[in-house]
């Protein structure tokens, strides 16, 4: 039991120690590197590739279909499902930040910059 408990503490300890380096560990962050690897490979042989060969506004096509879906199930509550729509949704969200070649480093300083905003305050802040 003592070992688990030390390897959980070395393990979390070297995630905050990489994130001060700025080296993520973040599903997110990950699948980001592997979308923007698929920029100019082969149509035929991967998906992402294909959606970055039809272009940018098939992309957010896909990207609206699937928050769509996600919507749907939320309102039915079938979690599951939600869980699955969800996670293709978000994949569509890279593949387009991918494609205006938006990082995600960029999106979660400017959640990190919100945090602790109310909702009202912060969108009250846009309007100036």
């Amino acid at each position: 039991m003592a070992k688990k408990k030390k390897a959980k503490k070395k393990a979390l300890k070297k995630r905050r120690q990489e994130s001060l380096n700025g080296v993520s560990e973040h599903v997110l962050d990950r699948l980001y590197v592997v979308i923007n690897s698929r920029k100019g490979a082969d149509p035929d042989t991967s998906y992402t590739a294909r959606l970055f060969s039809r272009g940018r506004q098939q992309i957010a096509k896909k990207l609206g279909e699937e928050a769509v879906e996600a919507l749907i199930e939320g309102i039915r509550g079938d979690r599951p499902k939600l869980v699955g729509e969800s996670a293709d949704m978000l994949y569509h969200l890279l593949t387009l930040w991918a494609a205006l070649n938006v990082k995600p480093a960029a999106v979660w300083a400017e959640l990190a910059r919100r945090e602790g905003l109310s909702g009202i305050a912060e969108k009250a802040s846009r309007k100036r």
